[in-house]
């Protein structure tokens, strides 16, 4: 009964030795870049997308976030479409203007396997702008070929590399040769939370009201949540 909770924590303490200063190191990015006008755009496909979601209009957490949202690659535009359409070498440049990037923008992409064609040409998309990317993906696919024509990976393409270390197949369980137990949703919830967290910390030392938003399910004007909506909304569509 316990067994999953054991693998998992023994996911998280592995990140937190292995990928706590690269997390470090991206936050200081994602900082610098917000203090100076942009936002953190996330991309996802299936469950991947999953994750940009929970960044989102979170309580408690950092409000200049963007998921991009390609309906095709989401998992309630059908889970088979979705699974076919990352794998579409031509998906992302028919829905670029999702993106819309700005000069300080940051982008995250998430893909457990960082193998399939839409979260390689949504980060090549960020270059070619000059926007840096951070991936949060699991390494131990790297022992299976990119599916891009370039032959790249994502953390070929890159500049922040997080690594989940989800095992190949998601699931930390197995039995019958079955893996069950899937892991990359909450090992890879828990390093998103830790490196927005960093960025928050970063920033409450030099400034005197966070970007952070205020839980709507308190007793509270709300007049907070109403001016950083104002700051970002015309970025953002809250």
């Amino acid at each position: 009964m316990h067994t999953y909770f054991q693998e998992v924590q023994k996911l998280l303490h592995l990140v937190l030795e292995k990928e706590y200063v690269s997390m470090e190191r991206a936050s200081r990015v994602i900082v610098e870049r917000l203090q100076n006008g942009g936002v953190l755009q996330l991309f996802g496909c299936g469950h991947s997308h999953l994750l940009a979601q929970e960044a989102f209009y979170r309580a408690g957490g950092l409000v200049p976030v963007r998921p991009i949202i390609i309906e095709p690659l989401t998992l309630h535009a059908g889970a088979l479409n979705s699974s076919k359409n990352e794998k579409d070498p031509e998906i992302i440049q028919s829905h670029a203007q999702q993106f819309n990037f700005h000069e300080q923008d940051v982008l995250m992409v998430i893909s457990t396997s960082g193998r399939n064609n839409a979260p390689i040409e949504a980060a090549l998309l960020a270059k070619e702008q000059g926007i840096p990317v951070v991936s949060l993906q699991s390494l131990a696919y790297k022992v299976h070929p990119s599916r891009h024509r370039s032959g790249k990976r994502l953390e070929d393409i890159v500049d922040f590399v997080l690594d989940t270390h989800v095992p190949v197949g998601d699931g930390v369980l197995s039995r019958f040769g079955m893996q069950y137990g899937p892991a990359s949703t909450v090992v890879g919830s828990t390093m998103l939370n830790t490196l927005l967290s960093q960025v928050i910390e970063k920033m409450a030392d030099q400034m005197d009201v966070l970007p952070v938003f205020e839980s709507t399910n308190v007793t509270s004007n709300q007049t907070h949540n109403s001016s950083m909506i104002a700051k970002y909304e015309g970025r953002i569509d809250f």
